[in-house]
């Protein structure tokens, strides 16, 4: 078994790729799960940006997660008016396009393939801090962890691992249940049984980052930043929109219940663990070991989900660590949504010409492979550049999110405003007017969010989520711009077919061997004109001693000796070639290399490399083919079988390279 079909698995016929409807209490966990994981980060992120400010700036952390909550609200509002308007599953891809035109959907598509990196990147290293707070042995060696994790994600979907509702049902379901009971067994000790419950960091004394509590405009933008990173918690809401398809009839009902269903639980458990960790007193400074004095030397500060599950489940070992494990297991399902999302949106990109083909079509197991192995590296490359620190990360995370919402609702409010021109019954144009307001109330909420997170995190990282952004956006137009071109050139009509005067072959030999002999019969047997067999004189006794062995054998091919005063090969062949084309220009030259087929990688590189280099430099000759003539060798035996299997990944593009 090849180590390719060992990692991937058996192919997939194509027909069994079929979509299996789901039902809403399915649907949650396959779609939610990412969304829902935001708040095992997103309160955190809160807690550690105000700590900039001092301990006097946590009174603001109820406010702030209300304003957050409130922001949630209004974007599952306005996503249960995309589901009804736009049930085809293409998001604000599709939204954008569709109302503001190719450029903003193309902004969409960019801001939301750096959005699933990120997620990727954010999911995992959450994860393995979260591990890491249980488990000091990861919480040393989180970078590895993360990679591993990515790499192993990778892996399981390039089998064609499927969101399947039972993968992801127990997981999900067994994060709201430890989620709940965290928040209200906390609460109900603290407020109705009275217990002293006193998280580790609780003793530790926090001062600011400077050393002197913050004031006035400078308290004001911390407390702004907070509320930005706190915004985290709105990512994966699009999930439900991009997945409406999946859902059982009728779709766009299931899809809406979902959200309403899905905004009640992010609503509760991010107020409720904010609140929780109030009444516990947790402290998360940006800076740990200049801030929070007190602290043990050595300390390493604990995710607040550890620090609250800790004197939470004081006595119960085993809920403690269910608590640690079901958390990370969330996030890597949200990270495990990205690596379904990414391939599909960059599958629907290539389709529209915005990218390459490759990534428009699926492997071996009916995945858009290539794209998944493009987000696991791209990942990858965050993970290691930012050291896996999730409070890194966040600051890039959130730009595209809300570039993604704020395009998405403005071109609601204008499909809306489209809708209301032809229609003509009162109450449906009701609903319509109940509906652009809600979309307009979205839109104004998410570009001003969107503004306050470029405000407060441009220059601690959002600007290289901006030029990532901008970046890809210029590649997909520049690549869409060379298939219009190619398309364009290729569909020319005017083009006439007219059939050469003549054919004539160039056969390059080396040495009198099997391998130039077969090209030479295959040549004949193709019936040109005129045929001719070419070496290079780059050593003149070996030369020699090929012509005196083409006399001795009596072959009826002439045999053309061309001078390398300099020892190259590739350009006295294709000078050589040149001057047949000029004086025959209505010839047609057909170029036979004899190549060998080997059966191990490293035997490639010891042959073939002087043929490459050559048909190369021919393949841009006007009214030159040429021709690969193999010849097998031995080792390439046990390969013959293996390929026969084997289908080619990467070389087709697509039906028009057919």
């Amino acid at each position: 078994m090849g180590t390719k079909r060992l990692l991937v698995g058996r192919p997939s016929r194509s027909d069994t790729i079929g979509a299996t409807s789901l039902r809403k209490r399915i649907a949650l966990p396959v779609f939610a799960s990412d969304a829902l994981s935001s708040v095992a980060y997103a309160p955190q992120e809160i807690f550690l940006v105000l700590s900039i400010a001092g301990v006097s700036a946590l009174t603001f952390t109820p406010w702030v997660g209300l304003a957050v909550a409130a922001v949630l609200v209004v974007v599952i509002a306005c996503y249960r008016q995309n589901v009804r308007a736009y049930p085809s599953g293409g998001g604000d891809y599709e939204v954008a396009t569709v109302n503001l035109g190719p450029s903003a959907g193309l902004a969409v598509g960019a801001a939301l393939l750096f959005d699933y990196v990120l997620t990727v990147a954010v999911s995992i290293s959450a994860a393995a801090a979260t591990i890491g707070s249980a488990i000091p042995f990861v919480q040393s060696r989180e970078i590895p962890f993360a990679v591993l994790a990515i790499i192993l994600l990778a892996a399981l979907n390039l089998r064609g691992l499927r969101e399947t509702g039972a993968m992801f049902a127990v997981p999900v379901y067994a994060f709201l249940a430890s989620m709940t009971a965290l928040i209200v067994w906390g609460l109900f000790q603290v407020e109705i049984l009275g217990r002293d419950l006193r998280a580790e960091s609780a003793g530790f004394e926090m001062v600011p980052v400077d050393g002197a509590e913050l004031a006035g405009l400078a308290l004001a933008f911390v407390v702004a930043k907070s509320f930005a990173s706190g915004c985290a918690a709105l990512t994966g809401i699009e999930a439900i929109h991009n997945g409406v398809p999946a859902f059982r009839k009728p779709r766009a009902r299931n899809a809406a219940v979902t959200l309403a269903v899905l905004g009640v639980l992010a609503v509760s458990f991010l107020l409720g663990l904010i609140a929780l960790a109030g009444r516990l007193g947790v402290r998360i400074a940006e800076q740990p070991a200049a801030q929070l004095i007190g602290a043990p030397e050595g300390y390493r500060q604990k995710t607040m989900i550890a620090q609250l599950a800790r004197p939470v489940f004081e006595g119960l070992p085993l809920a403690f660590y269910a608590v640690i494990i079901i958390t990370a297991l969330i996030l890597a399902l949200a990270a495990n949504t990205a690596f379904n999302g990414f391939p599909v949106l960059a599958s629907v990109l290539a389709r529209d010409k915005y990218l390459p083909r490759q990534l428009a079509t699926r492997g071996d197991r009916l995945a858009f492979s290539n794209g998944i192995v493009v987000l696991a590296i791209a990942a990858v490359v965050l993970v290691v550049a930012f050291d896996a620190q999730v409070s890194l990360l966040i600051q890039l995370y959130i730009v595209g999110v809300f570039v993604a919402f704020t395009l998405g609702q403005l071109g609601m409010v204008r499909h809306w405003t489209r809708r209301l021109d032809h229609e003509r019954v009162p109450s449906v144009r009701r609903r319509i007017h109940r509906s652009r307001a809600i979309n307009a109330v979205g839109f104004l909420v998410t570009a001003g969010v969107l503004v306050i997170v470029m405000a407060t995190k441009f220059l601690s990282g959002a600007y290289i989520a901006v030029l990532a952004m901008l970046g890809a956006f210029g590649i997909m137009r520049l690549i869409h711009r060379h298939y219009v071109a190619v398309a364009r050139e290729l569909d020319d009509s005017s083009w006439e077919v007219v059939l050469p005067s003549r054919t004539h072959c160039v056969v390059l030999v080396s040495k009198l061997h099997l391998p130039p002999l077969r090209a030479l019969a295959y040549a004949r047997a193709a019936r040109p004109d005129s045929i001719e067999a070419l070496t290079v004189n780059i050593d003149t006794a070996e030369t020699r001693a090929l012509v005196r062995e083409w006399d001795r054998r009596g072959i009826s091919v002439p045999l053309k000796v061309v001078e390398s005063p300099y020892r190259e090969i590739n350009r006295p062949v294709v000078d050589y070639v040149k001057r047949l084309r000029d004086q025959a220009p209505r010839d047609v030259v057909t170029v036979y290399i004899p190549e060998y087929v080997v059966g191990h990688w490293w035997e490639q590189i010891l042959h073939n490399q002087s043929a490459l280099r050559l048909k190369t430099r021919l393949l841009y000759e006007r009214g030159v083919m040429v021709t690969s003539v193999p010849w097998q060798l031995s080792s390439s035996d046990g390969r013959a079988e293996q390929a026969r299997d084997e289908p080619i990944v990467g070389r087709w593009g697509g039906p028009e390279e057919r």
